[in-house]
């Protein structure tokens, strides 16, 4: 997770930064985790387990799914409590002032996170892999899930100052999103097809 963590951001976030200056690629003292790189690095380890354990690798994806979350959960409150990945100015009346970074008050987005990606996200695949499902649909669903709860929670987050908005005024966050959410619905058709 954390080598995924934080090549996914070289790459996702600082590649020519990182082309330029390659020893700072280790230098995570300075910073510099991207939880979708971690998905990837996690992926990884799952098929390693499952090849060593002779599971099949969604067996193992849909087993993990439900317990993902609350990790999530966890992460986003520690980054609340840090003042970390603040949001976007507001004015609205929960709008949170976190004085390590400014005075402006902002959305508390990473409650908005903890909320979303965290509690309801671990409701829906606690209650969805209840039952027998077919083999990869509730990987497929957490894909789907997590990215579009991702994506939803992004408009109140505030950018990454050194890249800001990008094409169509997505975030980059919003934009690795769409690629969880699409492989989630092909995943789920799959699945259902492969049963039937």
């Amino acid at each position: 997770m954390i080598l995924g963590g934080r090549l996914g951001y070289v790459l996702f976030y600082k590649p020519a930064y990182y082309l330029a200056h390659p020893a700072e690629i280790l230098a995570v003292w300075q910073g510099g985790m991207a939880f979708h790189g971690g998905f990837l690095g996690v992926l990884v380890a799952m098929w390693v387990f499952g090849r060593r354990t002779r599971r099949p690798w969604l067996a193992v994806t849909d087993f993990i799914a439900p317990l993902v979350p609350l990790g999530l959960a966890a992460g986003r409150l520690g980054n609340f409590i840090n003042g970390e990945l603040v949001g976007r100015a507001t004015d609205l009346p929960w709008a949170m002032v976190f004085p390590q970074v400014d005075g402006i008050p902002r959305h508390p987005s990473q409650l908005y996170q903890f909320a979303l990606e965290g509690v309801c996200l671990f409701l829906i695949l606690w209650w969805f892999s209840a039952k027998p499902r077919p083999r990869g649909l509730i990987s497929a669903v957490f894909l789907i899930g997590y990215g579009a709860f991702r994506f939803i929670a992004e408009f109140g987050r505030e950018p990454d100052d050194f890249l800001g908005l990008l094409t169509f005024g997505m975030s980059m966050g919003q934009w690795l999103s769409l690629p969880m959410i699409l492989t989630g619905i092909g995943m789920a058709v799959w699945a259902n097809r492969r049963q039937g």
